[in-house]
């Protein structure tokens, strides 16, 4: 059998079935519509065993989506090229109002071959493992969030209000401990939320001593410490950024970086018109959240507190002095631009672009371990 020197694959993933297309190389190769197979590993493996056979070199794309990296990593260890693509980049044609798994799976084996595809960055498994966890952490910060909202609008629906300074300290609990009701009802949903409660704190406390166990022996663990002589830059904030986003070096300058967390302005410019307005707001959101949080702390003065000497004692000099000049730089720049007029809002996601070119230096500084 006479084999060719390369095809183009594309991939329209699903839970147990996946669309396969496969597009020839050169401009004028032949496009087709291979069929679904089952997505079970065996019958990938299968299925690009054959193909093999036929093509010389193999370029296999798939969307980004529910069913993961399996796929990816099953690819690239039979041998083969594996690119998981930006669903929110894919080229589609403004008119086009059908959708089926066999015309999504021709476009991406078609628009492989034209290199017109944006590949997202795939971690390996234990990064990944590492993020699952970070992001279970979040889940149930967000879960706890929501259930002390519930127990504080229920107690404001029956005229309950706490005088205190601040909810959730000891006072507020010898508070909430001497409410009770009337009808059984609503009682037993009172002490229900304050269970559901004190389990979600119990949740999130354990995800947190994970954390701790389990950074020191990752491989990102020096980024991680190196990150944090950042101020704002907590060990929360430093290993979700450092998950989220990995390796800063793919990243060839701090431009691109910024512009990956969504924190450029967006632009529609047109001849001598220039048209610019809000952020972005793509690529990751939780990356882009944490460093927004932390750009709050550049509020104040420049200062080294107790907490950030003791972050900062172990780590090389050229660590610190990069974020010392960004302490110094952003808590000038904030003031500069409420000066201004700026809003608060404003001026914060301008010290968080900034604090992303200051982290893309340090992440120059500090490698992973390999």
């Amino acid at each position: 059998m006479r084999k060719f020197s390369e095809a183009f694959v594309g991939f329209d993933t699903s839970k147990k079935r996946h669309a396969l297309a496969v597009a020839e190389g050169g401009r004028e190769g032949e496009v087709r519509y291979l069929g679904e197979i089952d997505s079970s590993p065996a019958t990938v493996e299968k299925v690009m065993g054959k193909l093999a056979t036929r093509y010389m070199k193999l370029h296999v794309c798939y969307e980004a989506g529910p069913t993961g990296y399996g796929l990816h990593r099953q690819i690239k260890d039979l041998g083969h090229d594996c690119a998981v693509v930006a669903p929110s980049l894919t080229p589609k044609k403004p008119g086009d109002r059908v959708k089926t798994n066999r015309r999504d799976a021709v476009t991406l084996a078609r628009l492989h071959r034209a290199g017109e595809l944006t590949s997202v960055w795939v971690p390996d498994a234990v990064h990944e493992a590492v993020r699952d966890l970070t992001r279970a952490r979040e889940s149930a910060a967000d879960d706890l969030r929501k259930k002390r909202q519930q127990l504080v609008a229920f107690l404001l629906r029956h005229g309950r209000i706490f005088t205190g300074l601040k909810h959730w300290t000891r006072a507020h609990w010898r508070w909430l401990a001497q409410q009770s009701f009337e009808h059984p009802a609503q009682q037993i949903v009172f002490q229900d939320t304050i269970n559901a409660i004190e389990d979600a704190v119990g949740r999130l406390h354990g995800l947190d001593q994970q954390l701790a166990v389990v950074v020191p022996s990752w491989s990102m663990a020096p980024v991680v410490a190196a990150c944090q002589a950042m101020r704002g830059v907590s060990f929360l904030v430093a290993i979700t950024f450092v998950a989220e986003i990995g390796d800063v070096r793919r990243f060839d300058n701090p431009r691109q970086l910024m512009s990956f967390l969504g924190l450029v302005p967006s632009e529609r410019s047109t001849g001598n018109t220039v048209r610019r307005a809000g952020l972005t707001l793509t690529g990751n959101r939780r990356a882009r959240r944490v460093l927004i949080e932390g750009a709050w702390t550049y509020r104040y003065p420049a200062r080294v507190s107790e907490t950030l000497q003791t972050r900062i004692e172990q780590l090389p000099k050229a660590v610190r002095d990069i974020a010392w000049r960004a302490q110094v730089r952003l808590c000038a720049r904030y003031r500069r631009l409420i000066t201004a007029g700026k809003k608060a809002p404003v001026a914060i996601a301008a010290i968080a672009r900034e604090m992303a070119a200051f982290l893309w230096a340090i992440g120059q500084e500090v490698h992973p371990l390999t």
